[in-house]
């Protein structure tokens, strides 16, 4: 399996499934996590993700970007009470498996009238 599709695996079983059975297979135990939310190593992330699965996310991914050991994803996530983020997660991956997260995460804009008409995506 290639990273990307690792990727692509985990989004779609953890993120739009809400299922972390198969987390073991696709992330290190030594999990390094950049995000300030969330603690480091599969067990932080086990701990992050409970929380954040409860309120029944859907990534629609609408770029992923693979290079080396690198995993770019640039998605829409709208959980269930309707609130919209824009995020870009990048990953490093090593012996086809998670090993180190950043993200950067920019909120819906609400009643906030944009400089633009481009918008979130």
């Amino acid at each position: 399996m290639t990273n990307k599709e690792v990727v692509l695996k985990f989004y779609d079983e953890v993120f739009n499934n809400w299922d972390l059975s198969n987390l073991d297979e696709m992330m290190d135990d030594d999990y390094i996590q950049h995000n300030p939310n969330a603690e480091t190593g599969k067990e932080g992330f086990k701990k992050f993700a409970e929380k954040f699965l409860a309120m029944k996310p859907h990534m629609d991914i609408y770029h992923i970007v693979c290079e080396d050991d690198l995993v770019v994803v640039f998605f829409k996530c709208t959980l269930e009470n309707g609130m919209v983020n824009k995020v870009f997660d990048m990953y490093r991956l090593r012996d086809g498996k998670l090993c180190e997260h950043w993200d950067s995460v920019e909120h819906d804009i609400g009643d906030i009238k944009p400089v633009h008409d481009n918008g979130l995506f």
